[in-house]
């Protein structure tokens, strides 16, 4: 029997012997890689903080004691050891657990998170609270993969520090967000793992790492700073936050671990406790490319991983996607470097997952990765747009929500040419309510000057992205985590207005991005049941095709949008009739996401939860025009 299969809560791994514990992270890590294999999701991260995640429960009481995770997705480990283990294989599947830590799951998730830099904020709010209602329990916050690279960190290190909190703040140092992390701020990191301790008196050295670990005879003061890899280093930068920093120290030390938190938890006022470890640790492949192995479709690790590597389960593999909207978009950009040496790129740390790679390969000087900084990375797209370069600035939707304000402010009242390509628009699957982009058409039809537009098949990515280039003003260019089928004919496009790609006469389905597919496919349905439905593709959502708009009023009108539907595309095609005073006998229904937050599911299942396919379609056209099946 396995060690973890008695593992029901973070008291049982206060039972464990050291030597149980080093099996426990051997199984955990087996269980991880066994559990990914099959379902997909990330995998190099929470491979990385196996070790501090057991010393973290076998420290604190976690639940009292109170732990924030960063990004979320290094917390599978946690899970497992938080009485979820026996739920652990429905890990991202729909109705099974989520693959962030999530407050409605489990009491052992202090605080739900998805997006990056939100750890030190959230603490620092529990451990005020915490002390103003008379309360003893720790605060925790771990953060990692790149995190520190966001400016919001810092914020709240700054105001941790001022208010002098019991608090502490694991930095997770693996040099990665998903990519290599950048900047001066990683370099720093990187200065202080490879710093000489300071040359202080031997005694003094002495006493502190004797403060801190006591006086217990495993190991040597000589050994202990031999493993701390520079026990006191130049951790200025957070003692001038407030903090008292410690480190670095291996994260994969469990004992060390284990001894260094035991002291911390005794200690006063704001802690940095800064880790080293591997993304991947664990499994040969993810070791060796930590980028590749970030997150995972299943059946990611062949059975013949190499010798020491875990065995994973055999699983039926997916199908490979064909193109995407992804690369359609990569390739209209490479082709936009060569035609001109202004267009630049932007992202904030998602070089691979933006299909930005091939443009930085080929372009490297005209490349940015400025880390998970989606604030600085609009207005430093701003900058650049308005000293003559053509930036494009791609944010996945969820992130772009982030740099909002930087959006409005920087950009669009100053009216400047910047492109933003949102990828992971609408509804993008497993990924927890945290990662879908069904907002973006809500908060970007709001903001005046902004053209707003979603490609409904590759063709269109390509197209509107030239387009969006030549255009004097901003730009917002919406598409989905999917395929990219040909929908309708290739050639002769106006890309600059909406298209009708199929007659009908008792309805239209009026459609924004890759929903004409499922549009068309209803209308052949509805055909096969005597009931003729035209279809439009809108292609934009601000401005509006008019002339479109006016030629589609004379008969029953459903929108189709994968976006909220408060504020969306409906609405924009409701508030256009309404404006041209044409509202009065229109009869439109609106089709979309409710006022929910969408849970995880494949994409196909949350298009088919909202009625978005084909078949919900056929019944929506039907009960609009009053003939049920």
């Amino acid at each position: 029997m396995r060690i973890l299969d008695k593992i029901d809560g973070p008291a049982d791994v206060k039972l464990l012997t050291p030597e149980q514990l080093e099996q426990l992270a051997q199984e955990l890590r087996e269980q991880i890689i066994d559990t990914v294999n099959r379902n997909g999701g990330h995998l190099a991260s929470p491979l990385g903080v196996v070790e501090l995640t057991i010393a973290l429960h076998r420290v604190f009481n976690i639940g009292p004691d109170q732990v924030v995770w960063d990004v979320g997705h290094q917390c599978y480990a946690h899970k497992l050891l938080t009485g979820r283990r026996e739920v652990f294989d429905s890990l991202r599947l729909k109705g099974g657990i989520s693959g962030y830590p999530k407050v409605s799951e489990s009491a052992a998730d202090s605080f739900g998170t998805g997006h990056s830099s939100t750890s030190i904020s959230a603490a620092t709010g529990m451990a005020v609270a915490r002390d103003r209602l008379g309360m003893s329990h720790h605060v925790v916050a771990l953060i990692g993969d790149g995190a520190m690279t966001g400016g919001m960190a810092f914020e709240a290190l700054g105001h941790a520090g001022h208010l002098g909190l019991d608090m502490l703040v694991i930095l997770n140092d693996n040099k990665m967000s998903i990519s290599p992390n950048v900047g001066a701020l990683a370099h720093y990191f990187n200065q202080l793992i490879m710093a000489r301790p300071y040359k202080r008196a031997k005694q003094d050295v002495g006493s502190f790492v004797k403060t801190l670990i006591g006086g217990r005879a495993t190991r040597t003061i000589q050994d202990l700073e031999k493993s701390l890899k520079g026990f006191i280093t130049k951790g200025g930068l957070f003692q001038e936050l407030g903090f008292n920093y410690i480190g670095p120290v291996d994260g994969h030390d469990l004992p060390l671990l284990i001894e260094l938190l035991e002291r911390i938890k005794g200690m006063k006022g704001p802690v940095f406790l800064h880790c080293t470890t591997e993304k991947g640790k664990g499994l040969r492949q993810a070791e060796q490319d930590p980028l590749k192995y970030h997150g995972v479709k299943p059946l990611c690790v062949k059975p013949d991983a190499g010798e020491g590597d875990p065995v994973p389960a055999k699983v039926e593999a997916r199908p490979a996607m064909a193109k995407t909207f992804t690369d359609a978009f990569s390739e209209a950009m490479v082709a936009a470097g060569r035609e001109d040496a202004r267009v630049a790129a932007v992202t904030a740390a998602m070089p691979t997952g933006t299909g930005l790679a091939k443009f930085e390969k080929e372009f490297p000087e005209r490349f940015f990765d400025v880390g998970i900084c989606e604030q600085h990375a609009v207005t430093f797209a701003a900058g650049l747009a308005i000293a003559g370069l053509k930036p494009v600035a791609a944010i996945y939707s969820t992130f772009l929500q982030r740099g909002y304000d930087q959006l409005i402010h920087d950009v669009c009242i100053q009216d400047l040419p910047v492109v933003f390509a949102i990828d992971r628009a609408g509804l993008v699957g497993e990924d927890s309510p945290t990662q879908n982009g069904t907002f973006d058409l809500s908060f970007l039809r709001a903001i005046p000057k902004l053209c707003v537009g979603a490609p409904r098949d590759g063709v269109d990515t390509g197209l509107m992205v030239r387009w969006a280039l030549a255009h004097k003003g901003p730009v917002a260019l919406r598409y989905a985590r999917s395929e990219a089928p040909t929908i309708g004919a290739a050639e002769g496009r106006d890309i600059t207005r909406g298209e009708l790609l199929r007659e009908g006469s008792d309805a239209v389905l009026l459609t924004v991005g890759p929903s004409a597919g499922e549009a068309l496919r209803a209308a052949e349905l509805l055909q096969s049941q005597g009931v003729s439905v035209a279809v439009a593709d809108a292609r934009w959502i601000k401005p509006l095709d008019g002339a479109l708009l006016d030629s589609l009023h004379d008969r029953p009108i459903l929108t189709v949008e994968e976006n909220t539907l408060d504020g969306g595309f409906g609405s924009a095609v409701l508030e256009y009739f309404e404006k041209a005073g044409q509202i009065n006998g229109l009869r439109l229904r609106r089709l979309g996401i409710p006022d929910v937050f969408s849970e995880q599911a494949t994409r196909e299942e949350q298009i088919e939860m909202h009625a978005l396919d084909a078949t919900g379609l056929c019944a929506a056209v039907r009960a609009l025009l009053g003939k049920p099946l």
